[in-house]
Parts: C-alpha cells; sequence; structure tokens
C-alpha cells in the first residue's frame, strides 16, 4: 500500500503545484505594463526606427521648429540609454530577453502598442504572443489613433481578432480580451456609442468584437464623455504628476468613485518618472525626477490607495518620455549626458517587482 499511498501524494502535491501557479498567474495578470515595438536597425529591419526620432517643432513658438532628427548610435531621441542599445523590437533575441524582464517585474500583462494591420508593430506579433507564452505572460493591446472612424477601428479590430485571439498568450478577462484605446476623445462620445453600446446601430456587443474597452481619461470634463461613450471603463496612462487631470493622483479618489459608481473599471496608471526633452526640448515643465525611485513608489502607493482592480505601468520601454523600466547605463555624446539609474541598470526591474508584490498582497 506504500508506493499507492507516495504515488497518491505526487499527485496531490502536482495539483496543488498547478493550482497555486494558476492563481500567481491570475494575480499578476492585474498589473499590466505598457510596451513599444516599435524600434528598428539597419541590421534586422534595414534602417533605423525611432532612435533616430525627429524633434518635435512647438505648436506655436518657431523658435523651436526645423531642428531634424537625432541620428541613432550614441544619438537617441531619448533622455536615457539603453543597455540593449539601438536595438530592433523584431529581433527574437531581444524579444525573449524583454519577456524575462517583464517576468522578472513581477508584472503578468504586456500591453503592446499597435498601429493597425500590416503596420512596424503588426509584423512580429505572433512571435510576442509565442514567446509571452513560455515565460507564462500574456499579451493584451492598446490601440493608437491611426484610425479616423469608428468604421475603421471595427475593422482593424476584426483583423486584430481572425489573426491574434485564438492564442493562449491573447490576454481576455473573463473571456473577454482587453483593449486600452489611446486618445479616445479624438472621436465623439455618439459616434463610439454606435459601436459599443449593446444597442448601438453598429454595437459589438454580442459578437465576436466583444471585449472591455477602456478609454483614456485626460480631462475633469472626460466624465461626460464616458456617460454615453459606452466604453467598460478607463486609464490615466501618462506618468507625469499633474500633467492633466487624469494623472493627478490627488483625483483618483473620484475618478475610483466614479468608476464604481458607473460600474466601469478603474486603471489608474503610474510610472518611474518623465523626461522627453530629447525630443520636446520646450517640455522642461512635465519633467519629473525619478528621484531615486522615491517618484515611482510614491505614484504606486496613490493607486493602491484607492484599490483598483487592475494597475497599469507607464511603461517598460517608451524611451521618447523617459518613462522606461527597461535597464539604462551611463552614457555621453558629445556635450550630452544621458539620465540614468545610479550604480544598478536593473533598479526599476527589481522596484517594479517590490512595488507589485506590494499591491497584490492585499489582492
Amino acid at each position: 500500500m506504500k508506493p499507492i499511498k507516495n504515488f497518491l501524494l505526487l499527485i496531490a502535491c502536482v495539483i496543488f503545484s498547478i493550482s497555486f501557479a494558476q492563481k500567481e498567474t491570475s494575480s499578476r495578470d492585474k498589473v499590466q505594463i505598457f510596451y513599444y515595438g516599435w524600434y528598428g536597425n539597419p541590421k534586422i529591419d534595414g534602417s533605423l526606427q525611432h532612435w533616430n526620432h525627429e524633434i518635435i517643432p512647438h505648436w506655436s513658438n518657431p523658435k523651436w521648429n526645423n531642428l531634424g532628427n537625432h541620428k541613432g548610435g550614441n544619438d537617441i531621441g531619448a533622455n536615457f540609454y539603453p543597455a540593449l542599445g539601438n536595438y530592433s523590437s523584431n529581433d527574437k533575441t531581444i524579444i525573449e530577453k524583454h519577456m524575462k524582464m517583464i517576468k522578472d517585474s513581477g508584472v503578468g500583462v504586456v500591453v503592446v502598442s499597435w498601429l493597425g494591420k500590416d503596420s512596424f508593430t503588426d509584423k512580429s506579433l505572433m512571435k510576442y504572443l509565442d514567446i509571452a507564452d513560455r515565460f507564462n505572460l500574456k499579451i493584451a493591446f492598446h490601440i493608437e489613433p491611426f484610425y479616423k472612424t469608428v468604421t475603421e477601428f471595427r475593422d482593424q479590430l476584426s483583423y486584430l481578432v481572425k489573426t491574434y485571439a485564438h492564442h493562449h498568450a491573447f490576454y481576455k478577462k473573463d473571456g473577454k480580451p482587453l483593449y486600452y484605446v489611446y486618445d479616445s476623445y479624438k472621436i465623439t462620445p455618439e459616434e463610439w456609442s454606435k459601436l459599443l453600446s449593446e444597442k448601438g446601430e453598429s454595437t459589438v456587443r454580442n459578437t465576436e468584437l466583444d471585449a472591455l474597452y477602456i478609454g483614456l481619461w485626460v480631462e475633469e470634463k472626460d466624465s461626460k464623455f464616458f456617460n454615453t461613450a459606452g466604453f467598460d471603463g478607463f486609464y490615466t496612462y501618462f506618468a507625469s504628476e499633474g500633467f492633466v487631470f487624469g494623472s493627478t493622483t490627488s483625483n483618483w479618489d473620484y475618478m475610483a468613485q466614479y468608476a464604481k459608481d458607473h460600474r466601469l473599471i478603474f486603471i489608474p496608471c503610474v510610472g518611474p518618472g518623465y523626461s522627453d526633452t530629447r525630443i520636446r526640448p520646450w517640455n522642461e515643465a512635465n519633467f519629473k525626477s525619478r528621484d531615486e525611485g522615491k517618484y515611482y513608489e510614491k505614484m504606486f502607493d496613490a493607486a493602491i490607495k484607492v484599490n483598483p482592480e487592475f494597475i497599469g505601468i507607464t511603461s517598460f520601454n517608451e524611451w521618447h518620455e523617459g518613462t522606461q523600466i527597461e535597464p539604462a547605463i551611463p552614457k555621453k555624446t558629445g556635450d550630452f549626458i544621458y539620465e540614468d539609474y545610479g550604480k544598478d541598470p536593473w533598479m526599476y526591474i527589481k522596484e517594479t517587482k517590490r512595488l507589485t508584490d506590494k499591491f497584490l498582497k492585499g489582492k
């Protein structure tokens, strides 16, 4: 009888381990990080993409016009310099390294920026899904405002679902995909309602395109937008505290209560800092010092305080705006000295793990 008992004990241990792993994975899904797959280099892609970012003109001050582009190499459109250099987002080795870093950071869902069918951000999505799956991560989508109408939006989502939704790593909450819709305010709430309301003339509800659609809350008046647009929730995205109403942490109590009253999902977004003067030299007012990790912790704590179902992290690798947690190294080019994380390039991977653990402890 002893061998049978040992065998049954082994089976019980396996079942417990699987159950524990599934619970841990489900819990980690509550932390979701914005990811950018738009970087390219000549070796992999035939040309530089994004590392040679233009210096963006000011909307009204001609002093900041016609300043050209960064060159790439040591001169990139970012205030920090990546430890992995001018990498390609289509390089399988880079994708594997990134997914390992994200797994180590304690995050469960990678929210990939998507610019539509056949875009640069679409070409390697199957690689991302396959590699994420190996690390027990999920992929969600951050829909950029490349479409002009809700009809075009619907057509693009139809392609996304037909092409990728069957994949095991395609993130779903309670059986439904979750889409972040950036700059959702660019289309009127009346137009969105045609698509997102149950009785809308082009409704996605109860079709293969049904999902949790999360719009961007920017200004205080956006409460009126979410009253009628038909979105399932809203997120704040911006990592610069005080930049807009939505990214001002003192407003999150109000936004959380609004979400509760209207049965919506509220996803406050946090970031380690903000620094974009390499591409917007006129934007020093929105600079936010990392303060050796204290800024990140303060913003994370503000999000935890409102007890959200999810927290979004801006970002893994938005280098242009200096919100990345991806490892950065000290570097100098000409008279410019890139910012860095101090002695440990992996500081923000480790800090994200500590802060995500703190959040999930209460879940």
